[in-house]
C-alpha cells in the first residue's frame, strides 16, 4: 500500500460499527481494507477487533460479512476466546513456543454506541472527534438495530469516493430521481478538527411535510429536520434524512490504488412502541433508495480518470465543494508533516 494510506490506517481511529451490530456473543462484522480483513467480534460479551488471520497456517476465521458464529478457523480448529487464540490438540506443539501464537489485535474505543478501531492512533478518540464527539454519541443513542449491509467493490481510489460523498454539487446530474427531488436548500458546512459536516433543509415542501409527519413514529432525540452527513476522518460517513435511520458508510482503501471497498450499514432509529410495522415499511423503501444512490455514485466515480491528480494544488473547487478542499488541505498537511519529521516518535 502507499505510504500515505499506511499512515492514515496506522495513525487514526476508524469508525467501524454500531453496538447493535455486535449485541450478542458471537456476533461479528468483517470489513476489508488495505491492511487485510478487519474482524469486529463479540467475544463472550466483550467486543474486540483483530486481523482475520489464524496465526497457525493463515486460515481466515470468517468469510461472511456479518453473522453470529464461533471464531474458529476451520482449517485445524484453532479458535478465539477471551481475546486469545485457543490451540486445538495443544499437545502436538510441545516443541513450539505457543506464546508467539497470538492474534493481531487492534485497539478499540467507543463514542457512545459507535465503535472505533485503530492500529496505533497518534491521539485519543476524543481529540480526533473534537466537537463532533457529543453529536455522534447522541446519534448513536437513537439507533436501535442494523437493517442492511451493502458492499461495493468500488473501481475508484478511496479519495474519489470520499470526495464525491463530501459535496452536493453533483446531486442534480447524478441523482435526478433519488436525491435531487428533495431540492436541498439552506445548506451549511461545519468543521471539527479533521472532520466535517453538511446540513441542508428539504426544499420540496410536499416532501418536507411528509417527512415531518413521520416524526411521531420515532422516539429519537438527535434527528435533524433535513438531510445531514458527518464525515469522520479518514474513511467514514454517517448520513441521515430526518434521523429516522442512519447510513454508516466506510470507504476503505485497498492495496490497489484505483480500487476501494465501500460498505453501508443501514441502522434503524428507535421506533415508538406499536409502530414497528410502519417503521419497517419505511426502512424497506429507504434501503432500495440507498442502493440506487450508491450505485449511481459508483458509476460516476469509476469514470474519474486515473490520470487526474488528486494532490494538485491548483485544483478547482466550487463554493459547494469546500469540504473537498478542506480534505485535500488536511491530507497535504499530514503528508508534509510526515516528510518533515520522518523519525518523529508518535504519541501512543
Amino acid at each position: 500500500m502507499s505510504a500515505s494510506v499506511e499512515t492514515l490506517i496506522r495513525d487514526y481511529w476508524h469508525l467501524v460499527a454500531h453496538r447493535s451490530e455486535l449485541a450478542k456473543p458471537g456476533d461479528f462484522v468483517r470489513l476489508s481494507w488495505a491492511a487485510g480483513d478487519l474482524v469486529l467480534y463479540n467475544d463472550e460479551g466483550v467486543v474486540i477487533a483483530f486481523d482475520n488471520v489464524c496465526p497457525h497456517r493463515g486460515g481466515r476465521f470468517f468469510v461472511e460479512d456479518r453473522g453470529n458464529a464461533r471464531a474458529i478457523c476451520p482449517y485445524h480448529g484453532w479458535s478465539v476466546r477471551g481475546g486469545e487464540v485457543r490451540v486445538a490438540r495443544r499437545e502436538q506443539f510441545s516443541a513450539c513456543d505457543l506464546k508467539k501464537a497470538v492474534l493481531n489485535r487492534y485497539v478499540t474505543a467507543w463514542c457512545g454506541d459507535f465503535l472505533f478501531a485503530g492500529v496505533a492512533p497518534v491521539m485519543s478518540l476524543e481529540q480526533q472527534l473534537d466537537a463532533f464527539g457529543t453529536r455522534l454519541s447522541d446519534i448513536a443513542h437513537d439507533i436501535s438495530a442494523p437493517r442492511d449491509l451493502y458492499k461495493i467493490d468500488f473501481q475508484a481510489n478511496w479519495r474519489v469516493a470520499v470526495e464525491n460523498a463530501l459535496e452536493a454539487y453533483h446531486v442534480n446530474s447524478i441523482h435526478p430521481d433519488t436525491l435531487a427531488p428533495m431540492a436541498l436548500c439552506d445548506d451549511t458546512d461545519s468543521y471539527a478538527g479533521l472532520n466535517s459536516a453538511f446540513h441542508a433543509r428539504v426544499g420540496n415542501q410536499r416532501t418536507a411535510r411528509g417527512l415531518t409527519a413521520l416524526r411521531r413514529f420515532f422516539d429519537i432525540r438527535a434527528g435533524f429536520e433535513g438531510y445531514c452527513t458527518y464525515y469522520i476522518f479518514p474513511f467514514a460517513m454517517v448520513s441521515s434524512t430526518y434521523g429516522y435511520s442512519y447510513s454508516l458508510q466506510t470507504f476503505f482503501p485497498t492495496a490497489e490504488q484505483h480500487r476501494s471497498w465501500f460498505y453501508s450499514r443501514l441502522l434503524s432509529s428507535r421506533a415508538v412502541e406499536g409502530t414497528e410495522t410502519f417503521s419497517e415499511t419505511l426502512l424497506t423503501a429507504t434501503i432500495a433508495a440507498n442502493h440506487q444512490i450508491f450505485d449511481e455514485d459508483h458509476e460516476i466515480c469509476r469514470r474519474v480518470s486515473h490520470r487526474y491528480d488528486l494532490d494538485n494544488p491548483e485544483r478547482i473547487y466550487a463554493s459547494s465543494e469546500e469540504r473537498v478542499r478542506f480534505l485535500a488541505t488536511t491530507l497535504q498537511a499530514i503528508t508534509d508533516q510526515a516528510a518533515a519529521n520522518p523519525l518523529l516518535k508518535r504519541a501512543r
